[in-house]
């Protein structure tokens, strides 16, 4: 079972986060296996990290529950708060597995998040681009919510643009990058 996890930075936790972050990393490796995709998110100042992304197939919603909320950061206080939702994997692979690399051009995370009708479930004709692509589920995986697209793009409003805008309430744009223990 696939999950979307973002955890989402209190403000001024930043400092606490760089004293967790071995901890995290950590935390993050006993994971490797199951990890379809990772990273943080940045504010438009690109130093100043928001969040964090987790993908993950585990076994069941505890597993999900346990892993989100068991995290280091959570657990100190980095984290104001926590989008957890089963998640399909449409493009079928890892972010280790995306064509474009780990560096090459800005990346972002783009959520579109549910207004009730349905959402963008056929995967865009330009995958290329796209390094995960999902509709965020409901517990019981039976009702989209949403979707959740990790990509690079030029810039935020391209990103933007690969959700049609008419089918959510609301879509959220982030910088993001390729996460895990530099090489």
């Amino acid at each position: 079972m696939e999950f979307f996890c973002y955890h989402r930075d209190r403000p001024a936790s930043a400092a606490l986060r760089d004293e967790l972050l071995e901890e995290h990393w950590s935390y993050m490796d006993r994971y490797a296996a199951e990890m379809i995709a990772r990273g943080p998110t940045f504010a438009a100042d690109g130093d100043t990290a928001t969040g964090s992304v987790h993908i993950v197939d585990l076994p069941d919603a505890a597993a999900a529950r346990a892993f989100a909320f068991d995290e280091p950061n959570y657990q100190a206080g980095v984290y104001r708060d926590v989008l957890l939702r089963r998640w399909r994997n449409l493009l079928g692979r890892t972010m280790w597995e995306f064509p474009g690399g780990r560096t090459d051009g800005d990346r972002y995370l783009v959520l579109g998040l549910g207004s009730g009708r349905d959402t963008d479930l056929v995967v865009p004709s330009d995958r290329d681009e796209l390094i995960a692509y999902g509709p965020l589920l409901s517990d019981d995986g039976a009702t989209t919510v949403g979707t959740a697209v990790l990509l690079r793009a030029p810039d935020p409003d391209t990103a933007r643009a690969v959700l049609a805008p008419h089918l959510y309430a609301d879509i959220e744009v982030h910088d993001w990058q390729f996460g895990g223990r530099p090489s």
